[in-house]
């Protein structure tokens, strides 16, 4: 079947994507259907990983935990989110995500609009105050890396 009519994805058609931060199981963008508005992943982050602070300019996002536990930035403002728990982000605000407990975190994140104009991603965590936020709670660091397992 072609992208164009696909309605449902199986586990065969989603497209994976190793990045920095997690294993990205993409279910929902325009090389797997013809989404208009939306975009859905399921992320994959091993413990002691995070996806630092950054922002997407041009699209707001929810993360809905599916498993495992989520150290959630929104802001200066930080909560461990846990599994059936979401967040909400506006357009623009700084966010991270953090894993510092021993488990693998499972996320699904849903962005939109999916044809939003670039940059869809600004990394800011080398930036004031993001660099040093986490140290400042007394925080332990996390990494990010490609090593998924």
């Amino acid at each position: 079947m072609s992208i164009e009519n696909r309605r449902f994805v199986t586990a065969a058609e989603k497209v994976d994507f190793v990045s920095p931060w997690t294993l990205e199981e993409w279910l929902c963008r325009s090389d797997v259907v013809p989404n208009q508005d939306l975009m859905m992943v399921r992320a994959n982050m091993e413990a002691g990983h995070s996806h630092p602070f950054h922002t997407h300019p041009t699209r707001e996002e929810i993360i809905y935990i599916l498993s495992g536990r989520a150290e959630q930035w929104v802001g200066n403002e930080h909560r461990v989110l846990g599994p059936g728990e979401m967040v909400l982000i506006p357009k623009g605000e700084v966010h991270g995500t953090y894993n510092p407990f021993r488990e693998r975190l499972v996320f699904l994140a849903i962005l939109a609009p999916a044809k939003a104009a670039e940059p869809g991603i600004v990394d800011v965590s080398t930036e004031e105050p993001w660099v040093s936020l986490r140290q400042k709670h007394g925080l332990p660091e996390c990494q990010n890396s490609n090593e998924v397992r």
